[in-house]
């Protein structure tokens, strides 16, 4: 009976939890090199305080955000860039996508295929900003629209799948959700 030892499943959760962190970590390492970048390695900049404080909520280590820091005021570092894209999903929810990438002719495709995948496409700039009134914590539906059970189904799958690609930073849709 091998594998079914006490280690074999601690060490399958360390490692699930493990891939968990590293991906939020990374999500705040490329949005604090980007901030880093725009404040030229200023540390009193408000935004990449800011950056830097939900980096320390979500337990990221000091070395980690140091070296975030660093490559985002440094010359040598990638030039990370913002970028956002606009769909509509099911039963027509608006949906926009923030990214932060270092090549943008990479992310777009990939998150074209997650798009196309689904049955569904990217939108043209401005087709679903519209829905939306930008905050200083993102973006929030001007009217938010009633799901189906299926459409709320097909969303949640579609939402997992944008949020394993790693560029991606947040999805924020106009689906009236019970959770909030």
């Amino acid at each position: 009976m091998s594998g079914h030892n006490k280690w074999s499943k601690i060490k399958h959760k360390k490692a699930a939890s493990d891939a968990a962190k590293s991906k939020v970590f990374s999500k705040h390492a490329a949005l604090i090199a980007m901030e880093s970048r725009k404040a030229g390695g200023n540390l009193a900049s408000p935004s990449l305080a800011a950056a830097i404080e939900r980096a320390k909520k979500d337990s990221m280590p000091k070395d980690n955000i140091d070296r975030a820091v660093a490559k985002g005021s440094g010359s040598g570092g990638a030039a990370l860039e913002e970028v956002m894209f606009e769909a509509f999903g099911p039963g027509g929810t608006a949906m926009i996508i923030t990214a932060v990438t270092d090549n943008n002719n990479r992310t777009a495709p990939e998150i074209r295929h997650i798009f196309t995948k689904a049955g569904f496409a990217l939108g043209t700039p401005g087709s679903a900003a519209w829905a939306f009134t930008r905050t200083d914590d993102g973006y929030v539906p001007t009217s938010p629209v009633d799901l189906s059970d299926a459409d709320g189904e097909k969303l949640a799958s579609l939402i997992e799948a944008l949020e394993e690609q790693d560029d991606v930073q947040d999805v924020y849709t106009t689906a009236d959700t019970p959770e909030e």
